[in-house]
């Protein structure tokens, strides 16, 4: 089965003191003891971000490890990610990831993974780059479209509680038809797709909130999406 886990905002480096998304994606490894590997490529491998990281999973069940294309600490780069269960794409420069990607050829690595069950999982431009297109501040933190690897249809715009004009830009582009239609989280949604269909969406916090978002002739809908808070269920 094909997964991906695309986080709005939360986790880890949003909220440090609340696991609840990063308890999720650990447990739909098909393993009890998953090994994930943080890819921080879009912080341009900060070490800080790779310390909370590790600092976060160390107290979970699972063996984590990181990527970076920076300082390399692997012979085979396709032989490295494909060892892991699951694959956590950080937030950051989302259009710099995606060239730096491209350029070691990464892009590919990650859609073999994919097809092969490894779960993809990912936060902000962590969560855009699996769909075709989605919601970016990449260019001087000016909101703008870009494109993604295009594992799941549609657009996806993260954050769209947590950055105002987040909602506004995303209604435009659907409105305007430069953006197809799609999946919009609040911070601390996830949504869990198997097999590129939404089987859930999932939450850290008791209101945060999902939509689908399209257009309707000249007019853009919001559906509003239920959400399971994970703090009502045992871990």
């Amino acid at each position: 089965m094909r997964q991906i886990i695309a986080m709005g905002g939360g986790g880890f480096s949003m909220e440090p003191d609340n696991p609840l998304l990063d308890q999720y994606i650990l447990s739909q490894a098909h393993t009890d003891m998953p090994k994930i590997c943080f890819i921080p490529t879009t912080s341009g491998d900060a070490d800080n971000y790779i310390e909370r990281f590790y600092e976060a999973f160390e107290k979970l069940i699972c063996k984590p490890s990181h990527l970076s294309l920076f300082s390399q600490s692997f012979m085979d780069l396709k032989a490295y990610v494909l060892q892991h269960d699951i694959l956590y794409v950080g937030g950051g420069n989302k259009r710099s990831m995606l060239l730096l990607w491209k350029e070691w050829g990464l892009d590919t690595i990650l859609k073999e993974a994919y097809e092969k069950g490894i779960s993809l999982a990912g936060i902000s431009a962590g969560s855009i780059c699996w769909f075709e297109e989605g919601i970016t501040d990449s260019m001087n933190d000016t909101l703008s479209k870009i494109d993604g690897l295009g594992f799941l249809t549609g657009s996806n715009c993260p954050h769209y509680d947590g950055e105002s004009d987040r909602r506004l830009c995303y209604h435009e582009l659907i409105k305007s038809g430069k953006m197809a239609g799609g999946y919009a989280v609040d911070d601390g949604v996830a949504l869990h797709f198997k097999d590129e269909e939404l089987s859930a969406s999932v939450s850290s916090r008791p209101t945060a909130k999902a939509y689908a978002v399209n257009r309707k002739t000249n007019k853009v809908i919001e559906r509003e999406l239920p959400v399971t808070y994970l703090g009502d269920r045992k871990q």
